[in-house]
């Protein structure tokens, strides 16, 4: 009887140690299921981030620009598509809450807070999506008003990465300009042109918009909102209608001085206004100086033929009779100085265009 205990003792002892060996196997071998783990869970990241129902947004951390996303909008993303969790594995089952948590020990999201944590002046409510985030200091997954930011680069598309290696070519395109065809200055100068005019007429039609509803009806309207945002995404920016905002109405009395002010604004424009004669000497001067890039040419800067510059006589040489300096017809002194001036402008002008007509006329004979 003896005998038997003590060999049931000492299987009993044989099986605890099995036991123990294998459970320290088992805690000695699991980096390599540790590392598939964490490739699943990278997985899950990259495709969770990747999918379009998960709504995010761009802020600076830290003078850094990082994209992150809020704790309910995960849970609810994860509420409505569960087949995501498929890629988990065993951890499917596992709660939002959970696979948050495992994320943020993975260094996978790194949870933040508002920078901004008091109502600004005009506002009932905090900032729905912050603009400055920092670091919260307990790490864990809640859904209570709590941000994430993703913590690892995210892959890039094919067509970024061929718009990368445009960059160097538009830039020595850029540089190219001045040795293009006559036809091709001509289209980018145009197309150039006609962008900045329509950026500049969206601005200044927004502006007015915004300037009339808000003196007339007292509301806060801005179409395009996001086309002056900094962290704002492609559809964000060019993003029509306006969202709500609740702001307190302005007093009718700053209304009224504003509109007071814009009035007197537009008539004080008025009244200094160019007239014509102003405008198509300004005309003038400007076409001039397109003509200058427009024209140039590298066969003409190659073969050393140059502008040459306008006879003047030699004043110290009492005996210099030449005739071959002109000059300038003199104003008479009884006209006052704004239209002396004009006069004088209108001489000079006159003298380039016969000086260029002239130039252009030599190099055609040669």
């Amino acid at each position: 009887m003896k005998k038997a205990g003590a060999a049931s003792e000492k299987k009993k002892v044989r099986r605890s140690a099995a036991a123990a060996s294998a459970q320290n196997g088992a805690a000695d071998t699991p980096p390599r299921k540790q590392s598939t783990e964490k490739d699943v869970y990278q997985l899950f990241a990259e495709k969770v981030r990747d999918h379009k129902e998960l709504e995010s947004r761009w802020a600076v951390l830290q003078e850094t620009r990082v994209e992150y996303f809020r704790g309910k909008d995960l849970v609810s993303f994860l509420r409505s598509h569960p087949e995501v969790k498929e890629i988990l594995g065993s951890d499917k089952h596992l709660e939002t809450d959970d696979i948050g948590n495992i994320l943020l020990k993975k260094n996978l999201i790194v949870r933040c807070d508002r920078v901004v944590k008091t109502l600004r002046p005009g506002k009932k409510k905090l900032s729905t999506w912050p603009a400055h985030l920092e670091i919260y200091p307990t790490q864990t997954f809640s859904d209570n008003d709590a941000f994430f930011m993703w913590a690892f680069a995210r892959r890039g598309p094919l067509w970024q990465t061929l718009l990368s290696f445009s960059w160097p070519v538009l830039t020595l395109a850029i540089c190219l300009f001045p040795v293009y065809p006559h036809g091709c200055k001509l289209v980018v100068l145009y197309s150039c042109l006609g962008l900045l005019l329509t950026i500049l007429c969206l601005l200044l039609l927004r502006a007015a918009v915004f300037g009339a509803l808000w003196i007339l009806l007292g509301k806060h309207v801005w179409f395009f909102p996001n086309i002056l945002a900094e962290e704002a995404t492609l559809r964000e920016l060019f993003r029509f209608w306006p969202k709500k905002e609740e702001v307190e109405p302005p007093k009718w009395t700053a209304r009224l001085f504003y509109a007071v002010l814009s009035v007197l604004v537009v008539l004080l424009l008025r009244h200094h206004a160019p007239d014509e004669a102003a405008r198509a000497r300004y005309q003038k001067r400007v076409y001039n100086i397109i003509d200058d890039v427009l024209e140039w040419s590298p066969r003409l800067a190659l073969s050393g033929i140059m502008k040459q510059p306008p006879l003047v006589a030699n004043e110290t040489d009492p005996h210099n009779n030449s005739t071959d300096f002109q000059e300038p017809p003199s104003v008479p002194d009884n006209i006052d100085i704004e239209t002396r001036n004009d006069i004088s402008d209108e001489v000079i002008i006159e003298n380039l265009e016969t000086e260029d007509a002239t130039f252009r006329q030599n190099h055609d004979d040669v």
